[in-house]
This record gives C-alpha cells, structure tokens and sequence, in this order.
C-alpha cells in the first residue's frame, strides 16, 4: 500500500536531503511544499517524480488541500537566517500553528516535527526565540501523534549556509579567517544521517522528543581544517581577532539584505556549548556516518556535491 507523506519545508536542506532518500522507496509517494521560488524550482527539477507545491505556509491556502489521505507529515519549513524577526515568527511559528490547523482539519494520523538544539542554547536570537515558541505550541499538540526532532547544526548536500556557504568561500578568497583560536566546540551533524532518523521514525511512528546531536565533538577551528583538507582549496586559513571578525560581518550586513551569515550568528558560534548526546543509532536502529566520511560524501559525491541552493 502507497503511504503519502508531506513534506513541508521541502526545498531546504533537511527537506531535499530527505526526499533523495525517501523517494528510491517505491511505496511512498511524496508531496513537497515550500515557499521559496528559485530552491523550489530546483526541487522539481532534481525530484521530478515528487508532486511540488509552492506555497506560503504562514498564510491559509490551497495547500491544505494536500494533506486529504496523507499517511504522516514532516514539518520541516524553518526560518534560519535574516534580518528581521517577523519572518522569524511567520514561518516557524504561525506556518507551524497552520499546519497543525490543517493536520486537524483533514485527519492526518502523525508527524514529525523538526525543532532545534538551540532550545537548550544560551543564545538569545530570533531563530532561538521563535524555535523554542514553536516547540511550546507543538507541546500543546495532544490529539496528533508525533515525533520532535532537535538537531544540532548540520551539514551536507545542498547546504546553502553555515559551513555549506564557508566551504564555498574557500573557492572565492586566498584567506580563510577564523575568529579567535577557533577553539568553540561544535557538534556538527550529517544531514544523511539525520533523513535516515526521520525516515525511521515514520515507518515505526515513533513519539517522543529527541535531541540529536553530532557523535563527535570538534573545536569549530578543527572542523575547518578538516574540510580544508578534504576540499583543498585556494584560501590559506588565518586567525583575526574577535572584534575584526565582528566588525566585518556587521559591514558586509550593512551591504547585503540577506547575508549568509551575520554577526548574531558569530555571537551563537563563539558561545562555548555543547548538547545532549542519545544514543540514536540504536534508538532508530541506523548506522551513524564517521564526520570525515560525511564531509567527503557532502563535497565530493558527483550528483549533489555540486548543488546549491538560493538564499
């Protein structure tokens, strides 16, 4: 029996990820809604086979009238990066209020809802503000099975920011700075393995609220020299101080109404952290990926390594 599972959020990283995974399996059919052009465009052009819906979530819309026999829906639209804290609050806290609407609505059985690890994090930004509001409001969510999700920050195919864009830079400049020492430990996550939790939480119709953490724990300054070596490119990395590193990202913002990454996220990157580690291979029942072997599969693999998504 074909199961139809919703997509929501499909055209970014976890979303594209997942479907390159979900849809060799023949028995799910898959409909991915997103709202961004350009990135989905792109979706139906690398996923033909998938039904595509470009929709504004934060808005009610014929989008709804998707989920009518759905098996299980991801929700997965996230706001990462900009400037502005409404669209923050638009597309991961009153999409989310939508979607729940329309999950009733049409008598979707189960989800999955893709929060954050920044709801344990010191920072206090509008990604973290609007993440922890979204999961509050998913807490009330009682009449829905479901699966929540927190991950750490995560790498791999078409990663369009964090160290997806500073990989790229490496191609466009002769210098690579690292703020400081670089020694702010990270917990980076491979998206495969990420997809691979997901997909195992749909077919079991796992509950719960689980934090997913990268196995491996790297000083952020290790972690650039690891890609460094994997890629081999161009740039030589160096050390700046803080307040110049700081000082660079808040002009280039000032030039750029969406910059890949700006001073707030400078602010979270240098805060020393780390977060809880589960173990979810055998939780999920899935082999994890060693961080060299992920990082080679993201930048070296020929049919998505070269893919990039829009801002």
């Amino acid at each position: 029996m074909t199961r139809k599972i919703i997509i929501t959020g499909a055209a970014g990283l976890v979303g594209q990820n997942l479907i390159a995974r979900l849809k060799a399996n023949p028995d799910i059919a898959i409909v991915g809604i997103d709202k961004h052009p350009a990135n989905t465009a792109l979706l139906r052009r690398i996923h033909p086979e998938i039904e595509v819906i470009e929709a504004d979530l934060a808005k009610p819309g014929a989008w709804s009238g998707a989920l009518p026999g759905a098996d299980a829906l991801v929700l997965n639209q996230a706001q990462i990066g900009g400037l502005y804290e409404q669209e923050f609050t638009d597309n991961n806290v009153t999409a989310t209020e939508n979607i729940v609407a329309a999950m009733r609505e049409h008598g979707t059985p189960y989800f999955v809802q893709i929060s954050s690890s920044v709801v344990h994090s010191q920072a206090d930004d509008f990604y973290t503000r609007s993440k922890t509001a979204q999961e509050k409001f998913i807490d009330t969510v009682t009449d829905i099975p479901h699966l929540i999700l927190r991950p750490t920050l995560m790498f791999g195919w078409f990663d369009r920011k964090h160290l997806g864009w500073l990989r790229r830079f490496m191609d466009r400049t002769a210098v690579f700075p690292i703020p400081g020492d670089g020694k702010f430990i990270r917990q980076p996550l491979y998206v495969g393995d990420f997809a691979a939790i997901i997909a195992a939480g749909l077919d079991s119709r796992a509950t719960g609220t689980y934090d997913i953490s990268g196995l491996e724990q790297v000083h952020y300054g290790e972690l650039i020299a690891l890609i460094h070596d994997i890629v081999k490119p161009k740039a030589k990395i160096v050390h700046i101080p803080y307040g110049l590193f700081w000082a660079l990202l808040y002009a280039y913002g000032k030039l750029n109404k969406n910059p890949p990454f700006t001073t707030r996220q400078l602010e979270a990157l240098v805060i020393p952290e780390t977060f809880p580690v589960i173990d979810w291979p055998k939780i999920f029942d899935i082999k994890a990926t060693p961080l060299r072997k992920a990082l080679e599969e993201t930048y070296l693999d020929p049919r998505y390594s070269g893919i990039v998504l829009d801002f």
